[in-house]
């Protein structure tokens, strides 16, 4: 049963990932029983016993129980209504909705709120939530606490009763108030058994919390909930959204449990050798030795507050325990000797560090709750060893990146506090009826004594979800002094960085240390971008490198501490030059309840800093032929600045001369994307405030009452000082623009990369990306897909809208190796340029309303009607090997490696289970399914809220066709189609041209592009970045192909005029290592040998066969030692000499499958 559980979810994995995993999978000994399976994420974690290892094994006889026959009946029929965490999320919440019902009541109840403050409440509120937990799975006598609320007559009776109760918990022994001898919890939570005086309205309160089914409670988001409940500036968020456990699940099964889960598959797979082999106690110490190390085992979230990450790894972890423990009962060892020696997976292993003393508390609660729901989940009525709660003070309240030694008030030089606005709070101008910064609203400025790095506790996992705080951010939310504390003591961290970059930097030097085995972290999606890049650059270039195993750059989540829905980024890392798994969310849908159900599509190889796998164009160097022409626009920092054009008429445009220099037009990233504002801007560059007074009255008061409130709060005190002016009045782009009829202008952020020219009158905003360029040519090249690929390579995502992409000048721009055209070529790409412009141009001002969002989407669309995604048997997602050649992804290198027979069709069954006999190399089951909120697999192509129905050849909707028609757009996708070829033919490229041209994807990222397009793509790739290498090689020895030499190179050096087709791509080559014939160490242990194997193999590119070049042992293994492993191509005969093969029934099982 064991192999034909691991032939199952070899089955499951070989899948393609557009179709997601089956919900369940059922392995079954005929005639004598079943075992069940689950995976409830279906994105390809561990399939776990279901519903636990008590439960999972059905035997021929348990069918005659109702209850196991309707449980058999919706796996095939309605498999995700067994998911528990569906019954379990909305108990929670109504637990949590009672609870906060009876915190607000105590806290408002007159002359008692005065005694009873907040922190006390909510200490109060956390001992009845325990004792009612206790009394629902057994460690009081059923129903004893809520008969208890329910006997009170006078409700002067309830303290004194229930502190003699609670002094009883602590302590043991027996209770005068429910009449029942108790357990001893101590633990701390009982040490104070103090209860507040309630009224008959809130003992009724507390008795409707009491009645709920408190077994049933989902720590992973009761801790959330529960602590918005008790917070009271946090309560009116009791009703917003919460992290949903999948989304945590999606970090922290690869950071910590699926290495922990290939140990443990190691460890079965020796011991089943060993046992087969007559060797019994070697067979039970091979389980044993794992299970011991998973009871050392130490996880830390170094932010972890209210302790989601931590329950969740918590069930994990004795799930697998639960595993482990049903193999030692099959090999007959008892699992409650175990138990009284006190090796078990319990709460002491899971350590937090957290700033809030509320949420830490919580968090040491709820692992305990989880703990003891699992407990008896997994042993029925045994009571857990006395005391029940240990104070193990694993949970500590303190800051987790600074210590210091004390915090002092800053004082000025009369020893006055210094103090700034708040930051939130406003007042009405009295003039203008506008909100500004209420200046009496103030906070003192701190200074930190001392600070240093705070230490983290030894631990062998780092999982958690520091606090999402941008650099920009960080003074307001943190404070001057702590801000400049922390960048005192990590100067090795850019100033720039968010701060969630001093948690990974932090773990990621713990890790090179050899302190940590594997950290996860969840991240802003700006992750990818330059500023908090090169944190994770620093760690991967160093001698001991850090590899990344597991990320997904932009994936939808709930903010715990105010429910709101943001972009970020997860990422795995261990130390060594390891590959990895990216996944990418290519389509997103309301889950109807908490979060967004999303489809992953996923590649393996090596990841590089910029969370992306294939070419590594994070190694690219920026180029002086395109520096020094490239700028973001104007930052106003003050909104008063933009004015109507009745408003601009009214402060004396076009009455008063010279104003027309000083309120011009203004354009931001949504007047290029939409439709324009028609809005003006007050721009007095080069005007001082007396200049501007005496010239431009109106223009004086206007600012003053509209902009100065806002600048006079402003930290930057040139700011405050020059507040008729422009936070940032950008000069180097006045300069760059000057003397120039136009400029090329793209959206920094945006779902479309295009570039358009702007007016030189025109004033853009630094939303906007402008390069300082006037021809037709450059226009061109940008517009062109050759371009958007490597923009897209190497831009980032705010993740502001799902698809955006981001512009970053630096990356995109300054590193893009522009071809050397023929001049009829370049006639040609100018041509083509301007026609596109003119025609959008043109057709936004017969239609008023018609924007280039609306524009391009028809476009994509249409382009995805001719290229429909491909069938999932055709759309293999190749992965990409380092030098840019396309391979066979790992997980089909891993699947035909592990399955030679196995087929897809074989795999997969209408139901969503994946049933597999025994004995029998494979057996499918069928099943009809009716329609539930989600079938299993999903249909291909299915319409999603991305818009991702274009993938399906869709026609154009009704909207659709009139954006269509008003934009001309067949007419603008010829042009665009032209313009890439163009290019293509520019570079010298025209083989690649063949491949992409007309393709979707050529202004708009697109991920479920078929193998064959990711070949060609990544191609591009690596031609773009040798090029970008060898200009760089001719600009060290001075011949640079400036763009606008005129004014990047007044002095007037020539560069050579050799073109990219006729020069040599002069680069070494990159060393190649032949992986598959390296020697490797063949280990003494069991299962160390086992995992030597099954690393071959997963490294292997293809299936494996006894032709291909193997991993040669340094130390030939015996062949006897070799045929017990069962696999029939490993590249040694029965006398041990290479090339042969095992023979014989055996032969239908791998390695990975025993």
């Amino acid at each position: 049963m064991l192999r034909a559980h691991g032939q199952a979810v070899a089955y499951a994995r070989a899948l393609p990932t557009t179709e997601g995993r089956p919900p369940f999978i059922i392995t079954l000994d005929v005639g004598v029983a079943l075992e069940v399976y689950s995976e409830f994420t279906q994105s390809g974690g561990a399939y776990i016993p279901y519903p636990d290892p008590r439960a999972h094994r059905i035997k021929l006889a348990d069918l005659q129980n109702d209850a196991i026959r309707q449980r058999l009946r919706a796996i095939w029929r309605d498999p995700l209504s067994l998911d528990p965490t569906r019954i379990s999320a909305k108990v929670t919440r109504d637990i949590a909705t009672r609870l906060a019902a009876l915190a607000r009541d105590l806290e408002q109840s007159g002359e008692r709120s005065k005694q009873a403050g907040p922190a006390r409440v909510a200490a109060f509120l956390m001992r009845c939530i325990f004792t009612m937990f206790a009394e629902d799975v057994g460690l009081i006598d059923n129903r004893a606490f809520t008969e208890l609320l329910e006997s009170f007559q006078d409700p002067a009776q309830f303290a004194p009763l229930v502190e003699e109760l609670w002094q009883k918990m602590n302590t043991g022994g027996f209770s005068t108030a429910i009449r029942k001898k108790l357990l001893r919890f101590n633990g701390g939570l009982f040490a104070d058994p103090s209860a507040l005086t309630l009224d008959r309205n809130q003992i009724n309160l507390l008795i409707d919390a009491a009645r709920a089914d408190w077994r049933s409670v989902e720590p992973a988001i009761f801790s959330t909930l529960l602590e918005r409940a008790l917070d009271p500036a946090e309560r009116h968020k009791l009703g917003a959204h919460y992290t949903p456990r999948a989304y945590v699940e999606r970090l922290v099964l690869p950071a910590v449990i699926e290495p922990l889960r290939a140990e443990w598959e190691n460890a079965k797979t020796a011991a089943a050798l060993l046992d087969q082999q007559g060797k019994h106690k070697k067979a039970v110490a091979a389980i044993r030795d794992f299970h011991i190390r998973l009871c050392g085992l130490r996880i830390l979230d170094p932010a972890c507050g209210s302790g989601n990450f931590l329950y969740v790894t918590l069930e994990h972890l004795k799930r697998l325990e639960g595993e482990i423990l049903d193999v030692l009962e099959q090999l007959g060892e008892a699992q409650t000797l175990l138990e009284m020696q006190g090796v078990t997976v319990d709460p002491h292993q899971f350590l937090g560090i957290e700033t809030n003393p509320r949420a830490a508390a919580i968090a040491e609660a709820v692992i305990w709750i989880g703990y003891l729901q699992w407990h008896f989940r997994a042993k029925g009525d045994i009571h857990p060893p006395e005391p029940v709660l240990r104070e193990f003070k694993n949970i500590e309240n303190r800051d987790a990146i600074l210590a210091w030694a004390r915090v002092e008030t800053q004082r000025d030089e009369d020893g006055a506090p210094v103090t700034r606005w708040d930051g939130r709070t406003f007042k009405i101008h009295p003039v203008t009826g506008e909100q500004i910064p209420d200046e009496i609203a103030r906070m003192a400025v701190e200074r930190y004594i001392g600070p240093r790095k705070a230490q983290w506790p030894e631990a062998d996992f780092v999982v958690g979800n520091p606090p999402f705080i941008g650099t920009a951010r960080m003074r307001a939310a943190l404070g001057d002094g702590y801000a400049e504390a922390l960048r005192q003591t990590y100067p090795e961290v850019p100033e720039s960085a968010d701060l969630v970059m001093y948690w990974w930097h932090r773990a990621a030097g713990l890790a090179r240390a050899g302190r940590l085995r594997r950290f996860g972290l969840i991240t802003t999606n700006s992750l990818r971008q330059t500023f908090n890049r090169r944190v994770l650059q620093h760690h991967m270039d160093q001698k001991k490198p850090i590899s990344l195993r597991y990320a997904v750059p932009d994936h939808p989540w709930v903010d715990a501490a105010d429910g709101a829905q943001v972009r970020i980024a997860m990422t795995v890392a261990e130390v060594g030059e390891l590959p990895g798994i990216l996944e990418t969310v290519i389509t997103e849908e309301d889950a109807g309840g908490e979060g967004r159900e999303v489809e992953i599509q996923r590649r393996a190889g090596k990841l590089f800093s910029d969370l992306k796998v294939g070419v590594d164009v994070a190694g690219c160097g920026s180029l002086k032929a395109c520096m020094e022409i490239s700028n973001p626009g104007v930052k106003l920092h003050g909104s008063g600045f933009i004015v109507t054009r009745q408003e601009a008429e009214s402060l004396g445009l076009g009455r008063i001369p010279g104003l027309e220099r000083h309120i011009r037009e203004y354009r931001n990233g949504r007047d290029l994307t939409q439709s324009t504002r028609d809005v003006l801007v007050i721009d007095l560059f080069g005007l001082d405030a007396d200049a501007v007074r005496d010239r431009f009255p109106e223009v004086y008061q206007w600012v003053l009452e509209r902009v100065k409130p806002e600048l006079d709060q402003n930290k930057r005190e040139t700011r405050r000082r020059n507040w008729w002016l422009f936070g940032e009045t950008n000069p180097k782009l006045r300069n760059q623009l000057a003397n120039l009829p136009h400029y090329i202008a793209t959206v920094e952020t945006s779902k479309h990369r295009f570039f358009t020219f702007l007016e030189q009158t025109i004033l853009p905003d630094n939303m906007l990306v402008n390069i300082a360029l006037e021809d037709a040519f450059s226009l061109g090249v940008l517009s062109s897909r050759v371009h958007f690929r490597w923009a897209n390579a190497n831009g980032g995502s705010l993740g502001v809208y799902v698809g955006d992409i981001r512009y970053n000048k630096t990356r995109c721009f300054e590193t893009f190796p522009f071809p050397d055209p023929l001049d009829d070529q370049k006639a040609r790409i100018g041509d083509l340029a301007q026609r596109i412009d003119h025609h959008r141009k043109r057709q936004q001002a017969q239609h008023p309303g018609l924007t280039l969002t609306g524009i391009y989407n028809v476009l994509e669309k249409l382009r995805r009607i001719d290229h429909p995604r491909r069938a999932a048997s055709e759309n293999s997602h190749a992965a990409v090997t380092d030098n840019g050649k396309a391979t066979a992804t790992t997980e089909e290198a891993v699947a035909n490696s592990r399955l030679a027979d196995a087929t897809r069709e074989e795999a997969s069954a209408n139901s969503g289970v994946a049933m597999v006999d025994s004995g029998d190399p494979v057996a499918t089951g069928e099943g009809k399914s009716p329609p539930i909120d989600r079938q299993w697999p999903p249909a291909l192509g299915s319409a999603t809220s991305h818009g991702d129905a274009m993938a399906t050849g869709e026609p154009l909707t009704p909207k659709e066709k009139t954006i269509h028609e008003q934009g001309l757009v067949s007419v603008l996708r010829t042009l665009h189609d032209e313009l890439d070829r163009a290019v293509f033919d520019a570079y010298g490229w025209g083989d690649l041209a063949d491949r992409l041209v007309g393709r979707p994807g050529g202004a708009t990222p697109w991920p479920e592009k078929p193998g064959d397009q990711t070949q060609a793509e990544e191609e591009l790739l690596q031609r773009l970045l040798d090029l970008n290498h060898q200009r760089a090689a001719e600009e060290q020895k001075g011949i640079i192909r400036w763009l606008r030499p005129e004014y990047q190179n007044p002095q007037g050096v020539v560069a050579d005029t050799t073109t990219q087709t006729e020069a040599a791509l002069d680069i070494p080559a990159a060393a190649e290592t032949d992986t598959a014939t390296a020697r490797i160490p063949w280990p003494k242990a069991l299962p160390e040998q086992v995992k030597a194997l099954r690393a071959a193999l997963d490294r292997h590119p293809g299936p494996a066969t006894p032709q291909h070049n193997w991993p040669e042992p340094s130390k030939t293994p015996k062949p006897s030692a070799l045929r017990k492993y069962w696999i029939p191509w490993w590249p040694w005969d029965k006398r041990g000499r290479k090339g042969g093969g095992m023979r014989g029934r055996k032969e239908n099982f791998f390695i990975s499958a025993v």
